[in-house]
């Protein structure tokens, strides 16, 4: 049977999508998600200390024991909405650059959990599962990942109950108005805009007339984001919400192809609809919290 956790009525979700609301930027995520990483470390085992970054940190976000011996590492990594096989360097680095400052600096690592807010697709999972099997067995050591079922399951018992209500609790209930609530726009990094430019919508926005299409990509490529979390998360509320929210605006957009069709505008076609998703906006479910983008 899979353990069982009490939650007291009233508890608020968590979500640690709030990391990057609250960090306002995706460094600003990660070190908030790194500062709840060593809180929760601290509150569930004994004497867990941090390394300041003087100018580097030996790979430790927090760690148990003493540097003269055997030290437990915690690893933080923000990677959202979900863990794939594009941050297996960023993986490996982290494990090497840990063992690298040990040999230098006299410790060894007795065991390396690496934290993550968000789950494994299949891909990572089965490299994951193959690569912690060789490397235990090459250097010694322990290696473990809390992702978010194991932080949720952390947070939600006794010794992780301040912890969870400091960063997720009571953020929640001190966000003012609805906007502090939106989802993060991000930005289209230079190699997934490149990748973008050959995307079919693209290429018909250009036949089209088009020149600026920076605005076009981001709002794809948010949009594709926020269906592919809701997605991965199943919550069949916020699934129902967002296949209302396409069905409407499908419905938009049908109308004014239709109607530039007839008229020999297909040109103007994103202009008509852009204007008309501004308008539809207010009325799309709020608990998609989506912004215009």
């Amino acid at each position: 049977m899979p353990d069982s956790i009490a939650v007291s009525t009233g508890v608020q979700p968590i979500s640690f999508d709030v990391h990057a609301v609250r960090g306002g930027s995706p460094g600003g995520a990660r070190d908030d998600f790194e500062t709840m990483i060593a809180q929760l470390a601290a509150a569930t085992t004994p004497n867990v200390r941090a390394i300041a970054a003087n100018p580097g940190d030996w790979g430790i976000d927090a760690f148990a024991g003493n540097l003269g011996g055997a030290i437990t590492v915690w690893q933080s990594k923000y990677f959202m909405p979900v863990t794939t096989k594009k941050h297996v360097d960023q993986v490996e680095h982290s494990l090497g650059n840990v063992l690298k400052a040990a040999a230098k600096n006299g410790h060894t690592i007795a065991s390396w959990i690496l934290c993550i807010p968000s789950s494994m697709d299949g891909p990572m999972t089965a490299w994951w599962d193959a690569w912690t099997k060789a490397r235990q067995k090459e250097h010694s050591l322990v290696i473990q990942l809390w992702d978010e079922t194991a932080l949720r399951k952390k947070l939600l018992s006794p010794e992780g109950d301040d912890v969870r209500r400091g960063f997720y609790e009571t953020y929640a209930q001190a966000a003012p108005t609805p906007v502090e609530q939106l989802r993060l726009v991000l930005d289209v990094e230079d190699d997934q805009a490149a990748a973008l430019g050959s995307a079919l919508f693209i290429r018909q926005m250009t036949e089209a007339g088009h020149v600026e299409l920076d605005s076009a990509k981001r709002q794809f490529f948010n949009a594709d984001l926020v269906a592919r979390e809701i997605a991965h998360k199943d919550v069949p509320a916020e699934v129902a919400a967002l296949s209302s929210a396409d069905a409407t605006l499908h419905g938009l957009w049908e109308m004014q192809f239709n109607e530039c069709a007839a008229e020999d505008a297909l040109r103007t076609l994103h202009t008509r609809v852009w204007r008309d998703v501004r308008n539809e906006h207010d009325k799309l479910p709020k608990s998609l919290r989506l912004g215009r983008v």
